[in-house]
């Protein structure tokens, strides 16, 4: 999952293949969904204790400082040492310079060729300069160049085309973050990731389905707002059109949940949970691009391994802290559950944010999170298909309304100036001017025509 590797995409293409890496994601989210109901009675309804397993799954992806050399080259490589050359440099420091690149003196016996090799060898000289001769040490004295400056002199050996290569791997390795810069940005996001993921897991077990997936679709409206006052790219910017999308979705998203949604006479508290985890993953999403806006610079499967290393080892005192208050008792699951919980946590958190993040990066923020509500149509389709079911009117409405929103949105990052709805706003509000004015005009004209004919009537009497 290198997104450098990508770098030779058109934008395009790179949203296109975003587009295809997040619906992926959507159908895993289905897939695991359709799989947790078929064993309904082996879920765990323990949110803390599954969102810390599923979180520290995360660390399998340290795996790869063993298995992946780039990962080993990254965390043991030294920082380059650059140095700025003068125009005009002085020889005595040029020396200093380039004697601190080689190493200790190795002294090593010469043999020279025979005398009278070398008399028939300049045998078109005179005869006085074969008397000159030149005495030479028997040792040589050989330095060797440090690593860094030997794999200069080689990639200036090497052919152009090998070169250009050589040249274009060693910009993508020099873009990367290191491993401590990773580690950083993981320390700061993990907290952020777990309270988004946490409340989430808390609203489904204190509220209806329906309603939280109704909320959790409000983190579109977030993210555009924050991604429009902390941007990370141009296509993060507001415009009226992405407002007029992002509120087709989340209308999309009503209609579907019309039926599950039954009113209640207070707000549920699972209600409010859906709420702070929409924030929260609006927040984690917005703000991790913008200390990251370009996805090659980091590596995806590092990050989340750093994530998940970081809440393995800061979460576990809460698990005493919600014994002791007994908000959630600590009980270790049956193998089923834990089976099923394995399961989940490999496809649904491992593989699936880590593809979501991905998609993210090679779309935008406001179109990953988009996409995360087009799981809900994709689900009831494949219950149309597989069941046989039949549905209302208004899930017909509401999966065009979402798709629509999806696409719109879609094209706005594409387009990132374009802006149909504002353009549509700005003419009929020119209309309506010209239409007051012209009523304005027409209508003191009336005035002026009344007022001549009354003084010409005035004048007549008289």
């Amino acid at each position: 999952m290198d997104s450098g590797a990508l770098t030779v995409l058109t934008k395009s293409q790179r949203i296109v293949f975003g587009l295809v890496v997040l619906i992926l994601v959507d159908m895993i989210s289905v897939s695991l969904s359709k799989l947790t109901k078929i064993y309904n009675e082996e879920t765990l309804e323990k949110p803390f204790f599954c969102t810390y397993v599923k979180a520290s799954m995360f660390t399998c992806y340290l795996l790869g400082f063993l298995c992946w050399h780039p990962w080993r080259d990254a965390f043991c490589a030294r920082p380059n040492n650059y140095d700025f050359l003068d125009s005009e440099p002085e020889e005595d420091h040029a020396d200093e310079a380039v004697s601190g690149k080689l190493s200790t003196p190795i002294f090593v016996p010469v043999k020279l060729a025979e005398r009278d090799s070398l008399d028939k060898s300049s045998g078109t000289e005179s005869d006085d300069s074969s008397l000159r001769y030149v005495r030479f040490s028997k040792v040589a004295e050989v330095r060797h160049l440090s690593e860094v400056e030997a794999a200069d002199a080689l990639l200036a050996r090497l052919s152009y085309q090998a070169s250009m290569r050589a040249g274009e791997i060693a910009k993508r390795a020099t873009l990367k973050l290191p491993v401590e810069q990773v580690a950083k940005i993981a320390l700061i996001f993990c907290l952020l990731w777990f309270a988004a993921n946490y409340t989430y897991q808390v609203s489904l077990l204190k509220t209806q389905a329906g309603l939280v997936n109704l909320l959790s679709s409000t983190s579109s409206f977030f993210t555009l707002l924050l991604a429009s006052i902390y941007p990370s790219s141009t296509a993060d910017k507001f415009t009226i059109s992405k407002l007029a999308a992002v509120i087709l979705s989340i209308l999309g998203v009503l209609l579907l949940s019309l039926s599950d949604i039954k009113q209640e006479a207070n707000i549920p508290t699972g209600a409010v949970l859906g709420l702070v985890s929409a924030v929260f993953y609006a927040a984690y999403l917005v703000f991790l691009k913008r200390t990251v806006p370009n996805g090659n610079r980091i590596d995806i499967p590092m990050f989340f391994g750093f994530v998940g290393l970081f809440n393995l080892l800061l979460m576990w005192p809460l698990f005493v802290f919600l014994h002791i208050t007994k908000i959630e008792t600590f009980e270790w699951p049956n193998r089923e559950q834990l089976t099923l919980l394995l399961l989940n946590g490999l496809l649904g958190t491992v593989v699936s944010e880590a593809l979501w993040l991905w998609g993210c990066f090679l779309t935008s923020s406001l179109m990953a999170t988009v996409a995360t509500s087009m799981a809900i149509p994709i689900a009831f389709v494949a219950d149309a298909i597989l069941k046989h079911l039949d549905y209302s009117p208004l899930f017909y409405l509401g999966t065009i309304f979402m798709i629509l929103g999806f696409l719109l949105v879609t094209a706005y990052t594409h387009f990132e100036k374009w802006d149909p709805v504002a353009s549509a706003l700005r003419c009929a509000y020119a209309k309506a001017c010209r239409r007051t004015m012209s009523l304005r005009s027409g209508a003191s004209g009336v005035a002026c025509e009344q007022r001549e004919s009354l003084m010409t009537s005035n004048t007549d009497s008289d």
